[in-house]
């Protein structure tokens, strides 16, 4: 069936998952148009199929909604990140708080009552991983597209720390001479307690050309450490470390890895951290063990200790290995253990030793693990730290199966005008007292 030659005018019902307006088809199926907002009337092209609907492309803007505002960033509609630019905050904020209800909703708890989002401000994402290309020789740096391979060549970003942003110059002048940077490749930042650190990955080796450049790079713009991969290998080398590398995670000192993983802004940390140690059961006796799982670089294992002996479980490599050198300098209350969760899952009796399980999977979330937490007979409390709502519905749905009850769910909106989601949702067992 050939597409429509005009744009059809269309009603927008709701927003969907990626953020995109919802309209119903003539044929009845739904059309995802990007950039439209609920009571909106647009024109719209259909490009082609997505999912059991049509995609679309907003042609015309007929009858704005009043939650519609200016996108303040120049490359709005370009760039494949900061898609909800255009709906104002408070109703964006709401559109969130309601998308972890829906979730929790269809796991089996209808009534659950989601607290207000936090909302992270701009210019706060410490971490970013950007797209390389030489473009006839010259280095473009930035996102892709929406939709695309393509790289929007960026010379400022709202959403990052200024500290990175005021990188991206540099970078394209200094890539323009680096030899192993031939025709793609990508630029991790994490900006660090010590200063930005940089992993690139390229499509060639640095030379001892290469070498020296990226050494002066280091030095006249403050990153203690930079290290190279290969584009599509997993193992980082060091070619530039002219200071130590460290950050602070519940008052403990690490030192990550190359291109690890942090969460996106300080201000998502903290209100991570905070829910977290909210849900934990309120008396802890002296003996209590706490397990944190997906501990990643500790980032909830070092607050947590605070609160009782913790044991965190990790699959990564370099993760642990930070994990573990930073427990045994600081002399605390975390034991790092590494073990592959979606290998090797904790059993209900491994489970059962602990007073509160914390997890805080990847975005596919906790599968292999949730059916043995939910079988566990002793535990009171699994707070689960989620970035992907479905996935989290998916797994919250068995602990209802169970018998848990939700204590609390507390959306954090680190990912400033996108569709990303993380949360902290915090389960107990039995009847609340």
């Amino acid at each position: 069936m050939p597409l429509p030659p005009e744009p059809t005018e269309y009603d927008i019902a709701r927003l969907g998952a990626a953020g995109d307006g919802v309209a119903q088809g003539a044929d009845g199926r739904p059309v995802f148009i990007p950039y439209a907002l609920p009571g909106e009337r647009v024109a719209a092209r259909v490009t082609g199929k997505l999912g059991e609907g049509q995609a679309a492309e907003l042609t015309a803007l007929l009858r704005p909604a009043p939650e519609r505002a200016e996108p303040p960033c120049p490359y709005f509609g370009r760039c494949g990140g900061c898609t909800m630019q255009h709906m104002a905050i408070p109703p964006y904020a709401e559109w969130k708080r309601a998308r972890l209800a829906e979730a929790l909703s269809r796991a089996g708890y209808p009534d659950a009552v989601v607290a207000e989002p936090a909302v992270t401000p701009p210019q706060t994402r410490r971490r970013a991983d950007l797209a390389l290309r030489r473009a006839d020789g010259v280095p473009v740096l930035g996102f892709h597209a929406r939709g695309s391979g393509a790289v929007v060549d960026l010379d400022t970003c709202l959403v990052l720390d200024p500290a990175l942003v005021a990188l991206f110059q540099p970078l394209k002048t200094m890539l323009r001479s680096l030899a192993a940077f031939r025709r793609e490749g990508s630029a991790v930042l994490n900006l660090l307690d010590s200063g930005p650190d940089l992993l690139l990955r390229l499509d060639g080796i640095p030379n001892v050309a290469d070498r020296a450049l990226l050494a002066d790079f280091a030095r006249a713009h403050g990153l203690p450490r930079i290290a190279c991969a290969p584009l599509k290998g997993m193992v980082s080398e060091n070619v530039a470390q002219v200071g130590a590398v460290s950050i602070a995670l519940g008052g403990v000192s690490v030192a990550p890895a190359p291109g690890a993983f942090l969460q996106a802004t300080p201000q998502g940390e903290a209100a991570i951290v905070a829910a977290v140690l909210a849900g934990l059961p309120p008396k802890l006796t002296g003996k209590a063990r706490i397990a944190d799982l997906y501990a990643g670089l500790g980032t909830l294992s070092f607050p947590l200790s605070a609160r009782a002996r913790v044991t965190a479980y990790e699959g990564a490599p370099d993760a642990v290995a930070a994990l573990d050198a930073a427990a045994r300098h600081s002399g605390g209350k975390v034991q790092a253990v590494r073990r592959d969760l979606s290998r090797q899952p904790l059993m209900p009796k491994e489970l059962d030793a602990f007073a509160a399980v914390v997890l805080d999977p990847p975005f596919a979330g906790a599968a292999d693990q949730m059916p043995l937490l939910a079988r566990t007979t002793k535990l009171e409390r699994i707070i689960y730290v989620s970035c992907n709502p479905a996935a989290l519905g998916r797994d919250a749905k068995l602990l209802q199966a169970a018998g848990w009850r939700l204590a609390s769910a507390t959306p954090v909106d680190q990912f400033l005008w996108s569709a990303q989601l993380e949360a902290v949702v915090v389960f107990a067992r039995g009847r609340k007292a």
